[in-house]
């Protein structure tokens, strides 16, 4: 079973059947869909915690659902991300809208990124668009750097390259 980690702010744990509505307003929400793609629905959705689930059964390693402590309160997505075809393990994360402007992805993704290197992955690296400012901020302040572009569903994004902390 997935491993639960935690922050200052935020409870990075499994995600639970109960997370549908509020994983559904996070990815309906325009910005994420501008990021992440179009939700299609609540079925779409649920089949979309199922693969988190099962890549975490494949992998050894996921994606958690960010829970922020103080409220208890669904606060969006972190985690590594390795789908069959991609070059590297990816550090993802995206917030819910209530969410943002805090510092929470930052916290998020860092703990995510020290994770995969303490289980002993040699790279990681988080895929961008270009343009999304707000996550290459959150990439910037890791001390990510930019290394050449990948492409996910014929769509150029930035590689940028972790750093072991």
């Amino acid at each position: 079973m997935a491993v639960e980690l935690e922050t200052e702010r935020l409870r990075l744990r499994q995600f639970r059947e109960d997370d549908l509505d509020a994983y559904c307003g996070f990815l309906s929400d325009p910005l994420t869909e501008a990021t992440q793609g179009p939700a299609l629905g609540r079925g779409h959705v649920w089949r979309d915690i199922a693969k988190i689930l099962g890549h975490w059964q494949l992998r050894g390693y996921g994606l958690w659902a960010l829970e922020e402590k103080s409220t208890g309160s669904f606060a969006g997505h972190a985690g590594l991300w390795f789908p069959a075809g991609w070059n590297d393990i990816e550090v993802g994360y995206g917030l819910a809208p209530r969410h943002r402007g805090q510092g929470l992805a930052t916290e998020a993704a860092a703990c995510a990124r020290d994770y995969g290197y303490k289980i002993g992955i040699a790279r990681l690296v988080s895929y961008i668009l270009p343009t999304n400012e707000a996550s290459q901020r959150v990439a910037r302040r890791l001390q990510a750097k930019p290394e050449g572009a990948f492409m996910i569903n014929d769509v150029p994004h930035i590689t940028y390259l972790h750093q072991k902390p």
